[in-house]
């Protein structure tokens, strides 16, 4: 009895086992399909939240403060408060507008270039809504991520014109430079408009950003001419200390700006994060090398705006290309951003005041080239599907020139509707006197 007892135990634990191997051996065909079913559902990451509401923190860190000082310092102390005021209220006005409308003409809809008014006034929109385009954080923290990214663009342009602009005109040339440029461009290249379609690669705001802005900085400086005594006699930046610390704030909130545009708390983030370093790095080593070089002293403001410079170059390759891409990336953006303040100022015949197109103009252009070049596989980077070195140039290329007339016929309108309206250049007693007191009634600094 017992020897049957064994036996039946024994044949029934090899048939458990034989089920069991065959369930074991059933289960990887099955398994695809879930894993893929899992992928396709959107679920709520706290990791990426928390990573994006960091970011989102961190840009706002780069504009208020890290703008408003790092352009307050380049100007003379007694217009240090009247840029203050301008990115401070810049910021107020675009995040509000990105609310009402921004936000659903850059990423609703379909269209080649503005979304659609699905989402005006945020309209569908509740805290348990996931985004459509980060499906693994609420769409509130989304909206609030890209609302300071157009609030920094627009922000970025005042350096080019500071020192002799009416307030009123910043206001109104804002508004519609933001509707009619900064929307449309970021709905082209991230919302999946035109040069999304395209392909065109900018991890974080090359074009949309910077070489947008930069256009449109440098038409302001044209419109509006030179302050007066420039070329005659020294205008120099009140205050190379809080240029110091407004770049340093700069270079940290710029983590949120090229790291968040992973989108998540992940790998690209990471590489993002450290390109971010190294790219800076480079670039102010390279210019104060270049400067020294040229002028016999490496100045702190060299530094300075080379780190600056640096961020620009990095911004739209910054989680497509190797650390080693970014270092020479980097390299390449110091002397060359020192050739844009200088030599090619010199050449345009503008007064832009804080280098809005010097450093970001041609900083931005040269990086959105270069990412077609260092996204490359066998240079260290992450290629796009299909990858070819010369197309991808190419469309690069194309990016960069539509922005630049987009950006300068949008610009050129928007400064004309200005000066109709309310007027573009001060007085030339107001602009002797100051925009601290003639503009706003007060001063940065008392005696």
């Amino acid at each position: 009895m017992t020897k049957k007892l064994l036996s039946a135990g024994l044949g029934l634990g090899l048939l458990a086992a034989s089920a069991a191997a065959w369930a074991q051996d059933a289960v990887p065909a099955a398994a695809p399909a879930v894993a893929a079913a899992v992928e396709t559902v959107p679920t709520l990451s706290a990791g990426d939240t928390a990573w994006m509401l960091t970011s989102t923190m961190l840009v706002i860190l780069m504009v208020i403060p890290g703008l408003a000082l790092f352009y307050g310092g380049l100007v003379r102390s007694k217009n240090m408060l009247s840029v203050l005021a301008q990115v401070f209220v810049i910021f107020s006005l675009i995040t509000v507008l990105w609310a009402i409308y921004g936000y659903t003409l850059a990423f609703g809809g379909e269209g080649k270039f503005f979304g659609s008014f699905d989402k005006l006034f945020l309209l569908g929109i509740t805290p348990d809504t996931l985004s459509s385009a980060l499906k693994t954080i609420p769409e509130y923290v989304f909206v609030a991520f890209q609302s300071t990214f157009a609030a920094i663009t627009v922000a970025l342009i005042v350096g080019a014109f500071a020192e002799r602009i009416r307030f009123a005109a910043v206001i109104v040339f804002s508004v519609l430079w933001f509707s009619f440029a900064y929307i449309p461009m970021a709905h082209m290249v991230w919302g999946g408009g035109l040069l999304a379609e395209d392909g065109a690669l900018d991890f974080a705001g090359g074009t949309v950003v910077h070489i947008n802005a930069a256009i449109a900085g440098l038409v302001g400086a044209y419109m509006l001419g030179k302050r007066i005594g420039f070329g005659r006699e020294a205008l120099p930046p009140h205050s190379l200390t809080l240029t110091m610390v407004g770049a340093s704030l700069l270079w940290v909130g710029w983590f949120g700006f090229n790291a968040g545009s992973a989108g998540a708390a992940n790998g690209i983030a990471g590489l993002a994060f450290v390109n971010t370093i190294l790219a800076t790095g480079a670039a102010a080593l390279s210019w104060i090398s270049a400067e020294a070089l040229h002028r016999g002293k490496a100045s702190m403001l060299g530094a300075a705006s080379g780190a600056v410079a640096g961020l620009v170059c990095i911004t739209p390759a910054a989680g497509f290309v190797g650390p080693m891409g970014s270092i020479v990336m980097g390299i390449i953006a110091g002397p060359l951003c020192l050739w844009g303040v200088s030599g090619l100022k010199r050449l345009l015949g503008v007064d832009d005041v804080c280098d809005v197109f010097g450093v970001h103009g041609v900083g931005g252009i040269l990086g959105a080239i270069l990412t077609g070049v260092f996204c490359a596989k066998g240079l260290g980077g992450i290629e796009p599907e299909g990858y070819n070195m010369a197309h991808q140039v190419w469309v690069q290329l194309k990016s960069v020139l539509l922005t630049i007339v987009w950006s300068g016929v949008v610009s050129l309108v928007a400064y004309k509707i200005a000066a109709l309206t309310v007027g573009l250049r001060v007085s030339e007693e107001s602009e002797r006197q100051g925009l601290d007191i003639t503009s706003h009634g007060e001063v940065a600094y008392t005696r």
